[in-house]
């Protein structure tokens, strides 16, 4: 029997959910008032799709089994999974968290996209089920990057955990079950650190923004997307690994290299940002340089896989 996601907002993050789940073979139903809401739909998930075809999908899969519908309540009807994608404003989220709760099977998790707020937060105004309305946040594009946070709320039980991990493992997800609660949860909290400093550097003129990405892409990037950031520290400590590595670097972590703290987006700062990000972009429209990134990113995937194929879910040794 086939699943149904139902996905609320179909901005970016929104829309890549739906190219997710209609590559895995699942039905989706969407909500969205905004004007033109489908059209821009069905295009994002058609210029998707080439980069779905090439990792491969699952029997059934098809953009035609996505359908609009007019209002929240008739979305909801028949969901194994309920994915809210609205903007980032805890009021904002918590109306419709709210709605959604009172709307929903009381047995249908409720998983927010939220990048930064909590989940006991999301839940204050679901007054049917709140446990059921956990975070679970992917990363850009959804529908090809496998990483979800699942964070549950004070009201969440691990069997709730439980379940909707396993869905979203039915989505070819890699589930990341974060222990605790914290503003921002893991991976954001990580990219954050390096994109205040990214701002800094091109605040005091230290770099441009083609300059720090060539940073990243060449160097450091290149060895955290087969490691991360532990497993390669402990390489660079030798034969000793982690424990000679901290001994001999980890004094320098005193060294007042990091600003901590954002610089003041000022005007003029903004326009460097922006006139180096439009340098780098040559022209190039989103769409152009999105189907780049995918193909990259398949190609990529399956080199991870090729390099650590054990790793089969978080709790492999990756």
């Amino acid at each position: 029997m086939s699943q149904q996601l139902t996905v609320i907002g179909t901005g970016v993050i929104g829309n890549g959910w739906i190219a997710r789940a209609l590559a895995r073979g699942w039905d989706v139903v969407a909500f969205d008032p905004a004007e033109g809401a489908e059209a821009r739909t069905r295009a994002f998930v058609d210029n998707a799709w080439d980069s779905l075809e090439k990792q491969g999908l699952a029997e059934g899969a098809s953009p035609e089994r996505l359908r609009f519908v007019a209002s929240l309540e008739a979305a909801v009807e028949g969901a194994d999974l309920i994915q809210e994608n609205v903007p980032e404003r805890l009021e904002l989220k918590c109306e419709i968290l709210a709605a959604l709760d009172a709307a929903a099977a009381p047995e249908t998790i409720i998983g927010s996209s939220t990048s930064g707020f909590k989940p006991t937060d999301l839940q204050r105004d679901c007054a049917k089920v709140p446990g059921r309305v956990i975070v679970a946040h992917p990363f850009n594009p959804v529908y090809l990057l496998p990483l979800v946070e699942l964070v549950g709320g004070e009201a969440t039980t691990s069997a709730t955990t439980d379940t909707a991990q396993a869905l979203y493992q039915g989505l070819a997800m890699r589930p990341l079950v974060v222990k605790r609660e914290i503003e921002g949860h893991i991976a954001d909290r990580l990219m954050e650190a390096l994109w205040r400093e990214a701002l800094h550097l091109v605040n005091d003129g230290v770099a441009t923004t083609e300059e720090i990405d060539a940073a990243v892409v060449y160097g450091c990037g290149l060895r955290w997307s087969l490691m991360g950031t532990f497993l390669t520290f402990h390489l660079a400590g030798g034969e000793q690994g982690m424990r000679h590595m901290l001994e001999q670097f980890g004094p320098a972590l005193k060294l007042p290299w990091t600003k901590l703290e954002a610089p003041e987006l000022t005007d003029e700062l903004i326009d460097k940002v922006v006139e180096g990000c439009e340098y780098q972009a040559a022209g190039r429209p989103v769409a152009e340089l999105d189907r780049r990134r995918d193909d990259f990113l398949v190609e990529l995937l399956g080199l991870v896989q090729k390099y650590w194929p054990e790793a089969e879910g978080l709790e492999g040794r990756i």
